[in-house]
């Protein structure tokens, strides 16, 4: 049965995943949400109850409409079994062929290793106390250009998982400001700082923080490129409609192209991202596997601003 508890904090994620009304769910027996048999509905909750983040795929046909392919996350949460559930449609538009993905994987793997003692020989000269003025500068080159190959291959790996992501509840506050501490060098060095505007009673954000951290401090990082020294990036955060959680970046020094705004979010398309043009369609990808979304829209007087939606 689809009861109650969920509230309105669901109704957005019912007519977004399921294109119905929650007040058409609301009360009724699972397997005619879901359209599909009693007895699937319960080996679903048999497999939400052994609480082992299960996924399950359903194709059907929900009031009368086109067949929807859905994927489903079974877990047990506060005493419950829970299924999240995804329009696999979404996921899947613009998403890296099988290859790619794998590709994408092995490939970050294998460089990582190689890259990391590059990182540790340079961290050992650093510490040379006899290294001159030069020198020295040339290290601090050489580790910033480390790090930012570290997040690009982050990001391409990220770009071609699939996995079913960790959801837990993390208040979005939290999750900028672990953003920002993982490109503080860079901020620094730019003399940029990032300013929190956050609405009163903002609710928690259902997100995987450990893959969504890396992919928004690189968002974060490329606005921060496009400022002048001394410069701030603002970040507003507000409840947004049904229940969800609206973040918005603002990039004030740039327009968007004349081509359609959607083509930012394909890998190295984006004339924002500066050199990290997977930044953008990895933070889509992220976000979508984790039920929310990101667009940009140019704004007169203002930028380019960056939306970033996630689900209460």
């Amino acid at each position: 049965m689809v009861s109650q508890p969920a509230r309105d904090s669901r109704r957005g994620d019912c007519e977004t995943v399921l294109h119905r009304p929650t007040s058409e769910l609301m009360e009724r027996p699972l397997h005619v949400v879901l359209g599909t048999t009693p007895e699937k509905v319960r080996e679903l909750d048999a497999l939400a109850r052994e609480d082992r983040r299960a996924v399950e795929f359903l194709y059907t046909s929900l009031g009368g409409g086109d067949p929807l392919p859905l994927r489903l996350t079974l877990v047990m949460e506060e005493g419950e079994a829970t299924a999240v559930i995804v329009d696999l449609r979404t996921l899947l538009e613009g998403a890296p062929p099988v290859q790619l993905s794998g590709l994408a994987s092995q490939l970050s793997h294998e460089l990582r290793n190689p890259l990391s003692s590059v990182k540790m020989a340079v961290q050992t000269l650093a510490r040379n106390t006899g290294l001159s003025e030069r020198d020295q500068r040339r290290l601090t080159i050489a580790n910033r250009e480390i790090r930012t190959l570290e997040r690009m291959l982050w990001q391409l790996s990220e770009y071609g998982r699939g996995t079913t992501p960790n959801l837990e509840q993390h208040a979005p506050r939290t999750l900028v400001q672990e953003a920002m501490a993982m490109v503080t060098p860079e901020l620094t060095e730019r003399r940029v700082e990032v300013q929190i505007d956050e609405a009163p009673d903002v609710p928690r954000v259902r997100v995987d923080a450990g893959r969504l951290r890396p992919v928004l401090a690189q968002v974060l990082l490329n606005v921060a490129m496009g400022m002048t020294e001394g410069g701030a990036v603002k970040v507003a955060i507000r409840p947004g409609p049904e229940g969800r959680v609206v973040m918005e970046l603002v990039e004030p020094a740039s327009l968007l192209p004349e081509e359609k705004p959607d083509s930012l979010f394909k890998p190295y398309e984006c004339h924002l991202a500066r050199g990290a043009g997977l930044s953008l369609a990895a933070l889509r990808r992220v976000l979508q596997h984790q039920g929310g979304e990101v667009s940009a829209e140019t704004a007169p007087g203002t930028g380019t601003v960056f939306t970033l939606t996630f689900a209460a």
